[in-house]
């Protein structure tokens, strides 16, 4: 947000916050939806890579399309293991890295 915009909102009341503030969220809890936004958006650019549709790679996988519709939204309902499982029927793989970071 531009500082003109955020001076305005201020003057009306408002405030500028991030997500995780707003919603009260635990350095965790950022994770864990940072990881599923980067597997559904990876997801999709496979999919669309590979030439295929929802309905396609749901077949690959034994599922369906609402549910690859869901993994490529992030939704919560779609399991990380399900979601790890369509990036590789899209010819990705998924590879983690794990690192200690500093407590507030």
């Amino acid at each position: 947000m531009d500082a003109k915009k955020k001076k305005k909102l201020k003057q009306l009341g408002g405030r500028v916050t991030t997500v995780k503030e707003f919603l009260k969220l635990t350095d965790e809890d950022m994770a864990v939806i940072e990881a599923r936004i980067s597997i559904a958006a990876a997801i999709r650019k496979g999919r669309t890579e590979a030439g295929l549709t929802q309905a396609e790679l749901a077949k690959r996988i034994g599922s369906s399309q609402a549910r690859v519709a869901k993994m490529e939204g992030g939704d919560p309902q779609a399991s990380l293991e399900s979601m790890i499982r369509a990036l590789g029927a899209t010819g990705y793989r998924a590879r983690l890295k794990i690192t200690r970071h500093k407590a507030a």
